[in-house]
């Protein structure tokens, strides 16, 4: 060994005690700092560890949230703005005539049958210390304006239902993207180990795109939607066969060595982590869910307020699922998304044609409960940190389709919001006079996304997930936070 390798080694026995402690000074410092590092990886290891193994667990939000869940009222079929929340004087005058010469351009419809400008078969009136222009529709909404901040100016990309609805859950109109619901959950978990963190209440149909609408996309499995139905028995299996509970406890622990094994035999696999983790969590819901589910404890006020006592049976149905939801985040669940009736006659708010008999029957099913939420939140404290949100996939023309309905229309619809950190008694944005576009403070999905996320104390632009070789946001590469409506 030459005398350099020596004196680099500290070997050479000329070298003085504070020239070896002044060369090695910087390896100390060296050696600190991979300790350090080493025990931020070894704590960083550790919590993909257990977000592997507990991918509910409650995360930390990127700020202060004002809304720890969201409930969100899914009117699918899209309901009529001008017959709702956007009053239009126009559409009384010029009702009856041809809508290429009141209006001016049309843009192409769906099914291309324009009838004449069509007005409201319903009386708008102000409600409220704000004022709000709101549609006698929905009676029993309209009492509540000062709470609702309504959104006048909203588009969407796609006219159709099926890529519309992925759109206005997923922001994507395609198949396969990771909903709202799946979004919330990835960001922040659940505050309740024994329910899904997303859950969606069913009240007699499923939308267009199917159960994808609910998916997980690429995200983790663990985030999808789980469907409970609302009526009847609420999920399959949910109560147990076994009814020694001795016997169905032993099994359970059988159950998790060979799922142990399973994993220990195949190493990280996140559909076999996710599926074990699900069936876990099936076990746990076999207790909460049928407690979820079980009314007999609401008092006959409450009972009443919402509707259960009504003889219209899709009053009854959406009341049910308005209570569940209170109980979901009650019990922490993190998004709630419920489902309309199936009316008798109709498919959703899609009214091609009869438009007084869709829209009055399915109103008439969802008006008392959804007043009654958001007074039941309110009473509870609730309301201030859970952001209840009511959209459909786009709007419809001010112009009849036929004789007496109205076709898709996605450039300017309205939707509403309340609680959760948002203002009340407010309208934001407007459509032209005439209610067809969008012309002040125009909004599009991604927009829509952007707020949510904030009143849940996440930035949009943070929350991202890498596949594919890039990240994924639920705000594509645009939206932004719509901080005029926000309390």
């Amino acid at each position: 060994m030459n005398r350099a390798h020596q004196n680099s080694l500290f070997l050479d026995p000329r070298i003085s005690r504070r020239e070896m402690l002044r060369r090695a000074s910087n390896g100390f410092g060296a050696l600190a700092l991979t300790a350090l590092f080493g025990s931020a990886a070894s704590s960083a290891l550790g919590v993909q560890a257990d977000a592997a193994k507990r991918p509910m667990a409650p995360k930390p939000s990127h700020f202060r949230p004002r809304a720890k869940s969201v409930i969100f009222l899914f009117m699918e079929g899209a309901v009529s703005q001008v017959d709702s929340f956007d009053y239009k004087p126009m559409l009384e005058k010029y009702h009856g005539q041809d809508p290429r010469k009141a209006i001016g351009k049309l843009e192409k419809t769906q099914f291309e049958s324009i009838g004449t400008v069509l007005k409201s078969p319903w009386k708008f009136k102000q409600h409220g210390q704000s004022g709000l222009w709101i549609s006698d529709l929905f009676p029993r909404v309209a009492e509540r304006a000062d709470d609702l901040c309504v959104i006048r100016s909203m588009t969407s990309l796609f006219p159709e239902h099926t890529s519309a609805n992925y759109f206005l859950h997923s922001g994507s109109g395609l198949q396969g993207r990771p909903s709202m619901g799946a979004w919330v959950t990835y960001g922040l978990g659940s505050l309740n180990r024994d329910l899904p963190g997303y859950v969606v209440l069913n009240g007699g149909q499923i939308p267009s795109g199917g159960l994808d609408t609910w998916g997980s996309g690429f995200l983790p499995a663990a985030y999808q939607g789980s469907l409970l139905h609302a009526k009847g028995t609420p999920l399959a299996n949910v109560v147990p066969s076994e009814k020694n509970t001795k016997v169905q406890e032993a099994k359970r622990r059988l159950v998790g060595r060979l799922n142990q094994q399973s994993l220990e035999d195949s190493g990280k696999v996140d559909a076999l982590e996710s599926a074990i983790a699900n069936y876990e969590l099936a076990a746990r819901m076999q207790v909460a869910i049928p407690d979820l589910m079980d009314l007999t404890g609401e008092s006959e006020t409450t009972k009443q307020l919402y509707g259960l006592d009504v003889a219209y049976e899709h009053t009854r149905t959406y009341a049910r699922e308005c209570i569940i939801a209170r109980r979901l985040v009650e019990r922490g669940v993190r998004f709630v998304e419920l489902t309309i009736p199936m009316v008798d006659g109709y498919q959703r708010w899609d009214a091609h044609g009869g438009l007084v008999k869709n829209h009055g029957d399915n109103a008439r099913a969802i008006d008392q409960p959804i007043a009654a939420l958001l007074i039941d939140l309110k009473q509870r404290g609730l309301l201030d940190e859970t952001l209840v949100v009511w959209a459909g996939e786009f709007g419809r023309t001010p112009f009849a389709q036929g004789s007496d309905g109205r076709d898709h229309n996605e450039f300017g619809f309205s939707v509403w919001m309340a609680g959760g950190g948002v203002r009340g008694g407010m309208a934001y944005g407007e459509t032209d006079e005439w209610g067809y576009k969008s012309t002040v403070d125009k909004l599009e999905m991604h927009d829509l996304h952007a707020t949510i996320l904030h009143l849940m104390g996440m930035d949009h632009e943070k929350l991202t997930y890498r596949f594919g070789g890039r990240d994924f946001r639920l705000t594509d590469v645009s939206g932004h936070v719509v901080r005029d409506v926000l309390a």
